[in-house]
């Protein structure tokens, strides 16, 4: 594409797509006091989003590319100048928020509309190898790189997948739409260390589901009564039609309490283990192995995820990883709007 060439193309139908929802999000991150930065946060957004697109993977790659496209790009953000390379660098890896609260008002956006089916929705961790070489626990207790081995991503966490076994690196855990007539699209998502449990992670989550989700499909990670707790009632104690369908998790600790002396948690957590067994909480695990576990894969590979992260560093990652889930979603849109089937996004994604 040459420098000139950016108007009228699909990229530049995707930035326009972009940017109200870019907007929308920056008002709901408010910045502290101080000076306001020269350039908006919205407007750093959309350039790394269209970067990403272009699946440039280094920062200096992808600012050598807006670069050469700077003209244009000003002219779709309505930038009066162009971002240093300093300031992209340093702005890029601080913009995670605002990408987190962008892929919730698209996601609710595309409900809106029609386009996914939100009532029944599913979850799930994955992880991604860091860039570099391995820190072994041992050196990482000391705080001590070894001499010679260049690289290394402090950042980068270890833990332990069931499908790759241990992993050195990053992860992000999405909400994704399960309807069984519904394109699975993510409604919600964040990205972290690769150690950070979804106990922790998914809590948060809970209060931003669509208000018009009704079953929650999740692993046997997710076996926490907090979250049926959290899940079937609101902020006032009102119950809010809300279930988990989740397995038990057998942790080694017996036959667990009689039910005569289980406490409300524990016994909403056992009704929920036997609600997950029947026929109907069956089907609802199967729709999750059908839809959030092919989009990990799926999403990985589009943006060439399989083997490693982008960056080095937890700030840089978190952006890049949930820009990626964010133009995962923008292609859905686009997809609708041309009147596509879904297996055009690869497509769209190779010719920008």
């Amino acid at each position: 594409m040459s420098g000139r060439a950016m108007e009228g193309t699909c990229l530049a139908a995707l930035v326009r797509m972009t940017i109200p929802i870019a907007q929308a999000a920056e008002r709901k991150c408010p910045r502290g006091r101080g000076r306001p930065p020269e350039y908006h946060d919205w407007q750093m957004m959309v350039l790394v989003l269209v970067a990403v697109l272009r699946k440039r993977k280094s920062k200096s790659a992808q600012f050598r590319f807006l670069l050469t496209h700077r003209r244009e790009l000003a002219d779709l953000l309505q930038m009066k100048g162009f971002p240093v390379r300093s300031t992209y660098f340093q702005r890029y890896r601080r913009l995670w928020p605002l990408v987190e609260v962008a892929i919730r008002e698209q996601g609710r956006l595309m409900i809106r509309q029609g386009m996914v089916d939100a009532r029944t929705v599913a979850v799930d961790k994955s992880v991604i190898k860091a860039k570099g070489p391995h820190w072994h626990h041992r050196d990482r207790r000391r705080n001590t790189v070894p001499k010679g081995l260049g690289g290394v991503d402090r950042d980068s966490t270890w833990t332990f997948s069931q499908h790759h076994g241990w992993v050195q690196g990053y992860s992000y855990e999405v909400v994704v739409s399960a309807g069984a007539r519904s394109p699975v699209v993510p409604l919600l998502a964040s990205a972290d260390s690769a150690n950070v449990s979804e106990h922790v992670s998914f809590l948060s989550k809970i209060a931003h589901l669509p208000k018009e989700t009704r079953n929650v499909a999740a692993d046997r990670g997710y076996d926490n009564g907090a979250f049926d707790e959290a899940l079937g009632f609101d902020r006032r104690g009102r119950r809010t039609g809300r279930r988990l369908y989740c397995g038990e998790n057998k942790r080694g600790g017996g036959a667990g309490p009689s039910r005569g002396s289980m406490t409300s948690r524990q016994r909403r957590r056992r009704r929920r283990i036997e609600r997950s067994s029947t026929p109907r909480g069956r089907h609802l695990l199967a729709r999750r192995s059908q839809t959030v576990e092919p989009f990990n894969d799926w999403f990985k590979t589009l943006f060439d995820l399989e083997h490693r992260v982008w960056h080095r560093g937890l700030g840089n990652n978190r952006t890049q990883l949930l820009t990626a889930l964010f133009a995962y979603q923008l292609l859905v849109r686009y997809n609708h709007r041309r009147r596509r089937r879904n297996g055009r996004i690869k497509w769209i994604l190779d010719t920008l």
